[in-house]
């Protein structure tokens, strides 16, 4: 099947907003602004640019909304008191049905989303879980191609390298590597599964995760 998969952002899960600022700000220097609410998810969010349409996203709970009808996304209804960490990065594409057709099924299915006026669409499992530990990206796909990333709030902080190990490395890139191709993205085999991503910060390069 013919679709395209590129790098739209980083998730950074915590048990509240508060704490997920904080550590990017322990971590890279930088203040992210607050983004906004997804009623359907009981979340909310902060969001910064990454790159010339990537973005940072730290999203928890959001303590004020309605409990969602399905598990929550992100596996945040599992992470209890759990300290903020990378937990998962998102590839946007142009056709999501072909890929969710082509890619493993435990990405889940496509779901309907909104934050403020922006609707799109995005993979999340029956039991809101992470692929792989966060390891294999989440699918998602912005109406018309229009990627919001590029509209963010600037803090001069660019991605440079992400690396992503788990166990099973070599079979999430063969299973991506038909659709996707970026020179940041490394993949490495290893007894523990998670996410690391290097940022060019106003203070020199900086870490995510690892």
């Amino acid at each position: 099947m013919v679709f395209r998969l590129e790098l739209d952002h980083l998730a950074i899960a915590a048990p509240d907003l508060v704490s997920g600022a904080a550590y990017v700000r322990d971590r890279l220097g930088v203040d992210i602004p607050p983004g906004g609410s997804h009623p359907k998810m009981g979340t909310h969010n902060r969001l910064m640019r990454l790159g010339d349409t990537e973005f940072l996203e730290v999203i928890a709970i959001d303590p004020d909304a309605q409990p969602p009808e399905q598990p929550r996304w992100y596996a945040l209804d599992r992470q209890g008191d759990r300290p903020p960490f990378l937990s998962t990065w998102i590839l946007r594409t142009d056709d999501l049905d072909a890929a969710c057709a082509a890619l493993p099924r435990a990405i889940g299915r496509p779901m309907t989303v909104s934050r403020g006026d922006l609707t799109w669409r995005i993979t999340v499992p029956d039991d809101g879980s992470m692929p792989f530990e966060g390891t294999f990206p989440t699918i998602m796909q912005w109406p018309d191609g229009r990627t919001p990333g590029a509209t963010m709030a600037e803090r001069d902080c660019r991605l440079s390298k992400l690396t992503v190990t788990h166990p099973l490395a070599d079979r999430i890139e063969a299973a991506l590597a038909p659709h996707f191709a970026d020179d940041r993205v490394l993949f490495r085999t290893g007894h523990a599964s998670g996410l690391q991503a290097e940022i060019e910060t106003p203070e020199g390069s900086r870490v995510l995760g690892g």
